[in-house]
C-alpha cells in the first residue's frame, strides 16, 4: 500500500490550491489554478477533483491517499460536512460538499473553515508548534482567526468559534460588514488600512501618500516605512486596536502563544511595538508577560498543512 499521504485543498476566492501531503507535515506535491468564481458547486467541485487527482497520479506509485480536506472561506456544518455560507464563492451555499467529494473520489473527506486549518497548520508544523493553546489571528483583507486547545480546534456550538475579526474595539464605531459596529476588521485589516489613511489624509497635507491617486495598503506601508506621518498614525491605530482585541483574547483564553499572519503582517515593525504596548495596558495582571505574539511562518502552506493534520486525526 506505500506509505499515507492526504489530499488538502484550499479554497480560496481568488485561488484553489490543492497539496499531497505526507503523516511528518511535508507537501510532496501542490497545485495552484484560479477558482471559477461565479460557478456553480457543480463545476467549482469539479476543479477540486481535478486537482486532486492530480495530486494523486504525481503520487499514487508510492503512496497512500487517506482521505481529503477542503478548507473553506465561511461557515460551516463540520458535522454534516455542509458549507452553510461561503461570502466570496455563494454557489456553493448550503452545499454538502463532504457528500460531493467522496462521491466523485472514492476517498473520505472532511470539511473545515480555512481559518480554523491555517490555525491548526501553524500548530503543527509553524510558529506554535511547541505549544499546547495557540491562537492564529491573520490580518488580511478582513480579520480571521482560529483558537487551539490542547493541539485541537475550538469550533464552538454552530461550528463558528475563533471570529476573531467580529471582536468590537469601538462600541460605536464603523459598521462592519456582518453588520455590527467597530469590529476590529474594520481597524486592523488591509482594506481598513486603506480606509484610515483616507479619513485622515486631510490632517496631513505633507504626506507623500496625497502623490498617490488610490494608495493601497502595500503603499502606506512602504511610506510608513520611509517616516511618512499619516501612514505612522495609520498604523498606530492598526496596532492599537489590534492590541484590544488581542487583550480581550489573551484575558479570557491565556494562550501560550499568539501566531499573526494573513498579507498585512507585513507592517508588522510599524504597528506591533503600538499593539504589545496596548496589550501590556489592557491585559488583566500577568498574563500578558506569559503570552508570546510571534509572526506566522508558513504563509499560504498554513490551511493546506491544517487540513492535512486534520484528515490523519480524523480518519484512523
Amino acid at each position: 500500500m506505500g506509505k499515507e499521504i492526504v489530499l488538502a485543498a484550499d479554497l480560496g476566492g481568488t485561488n484553489l490550491r490543492m497539496a499531497a501531503v505526507d503523516c511528518d507535515g511535508t507537501i510532496l506535491y501542490q497545485t495552484r489554478r484560479v477558482t471559477e468564481r461565479g460557478k456553480s458547486a457543480v463545476e467549482i467541485v469539479r476543479q477540486i477533483v481535478e486537482s486532486a487527482l492530480e495530486c494523486r497520479t504525481k503520487c499514487v506509485d508510492s503512496y497512500h491517499i487517506k482521505g481529503i480536506c477542503a478548507a473553506i472561506p465561511g461557515t460551516i456544518d463540520f458535522g454534516a460536512g455542509i458549507i452553510t455560507v461561503a461570502p466570496n464563492l455563494p454557489a456553493l451555499n448550503n452545499f454538502e460538499m463532504v457528500a460531493a467529494l467522496e462521491r466523485e473520489l472514492g476517498i473520505k473527506a472532511i470539511l473545515e473553515n480555512d481559518a480554523n486549518a491555517a490555525a491548526l497548520g501553524e500548530s503543527w508544523c509553524g510558529a506554535s508548534k511547541n505549544h499546547a493553546s495557540s491562537i492564529l489571528v491573520t490580518l488580511g483583507t478582513g480579520v480571521g482567526g482560529g483558537i487551539i486547545i490542547d493541539k485541537r480546534v475550538v469550533r464552538g456550538a454552530d461550528a463558528m468559534a475563533g471570529e476573531i475579526g467580529h471582536i468590537c474595539v469601538e462600541a460605536f464605531g464603523t459598521i462592519c460588514r456582518c453588520g455590527s459596529r467597530g469590529c476590529v476588521e474594520q481597524y486592523s485589516s488591509a482594506s481598513a488600512i486603506v480606509r484610515i489613511a483616507g479619513d485622515l489624509a486631510e490632517q496631513y497635507p505633507a504626506s507623500n501618500l496625497k502623490n498617490i491617486e488610490s494608495p493601497t495598503a502595500s503603499d502606506i506601508f512602504e511610506a510608513g516605512m520611509n517616516g511618512d506621518e499619516l501612514a505612522l498614525e495609520v498604523f498606530r491605530q492598526m496596532g492599537f486596536y489590534l492590541g484590544v482585541a488581542l487583550s480581550s483574547l489573551i484575558n479570557i483564553l491565556n494562550p501560550e502563544i499568539i501566531v499573526i499572519g494573513g498579507g498585512a503582517s507585513a507592517g508588522w515593525n510599524l504597528f506591533m511595538p503600538h499593539t504589545q504596548e496596548t496589550i501590556r495596558q489592557r491585559s488583566f495582571g500577568s498574563i500578558s508577560k506569559n503570552t508570546v505574539i510571534v509572526r506566522g511562518e508558513l504563509g499560504d502552506d498554513a490551511g493546506l498543512l491544517g487540513g492535512a493534520r486534520l484528515v490523519f486525526d480524523s480518519f484512523k
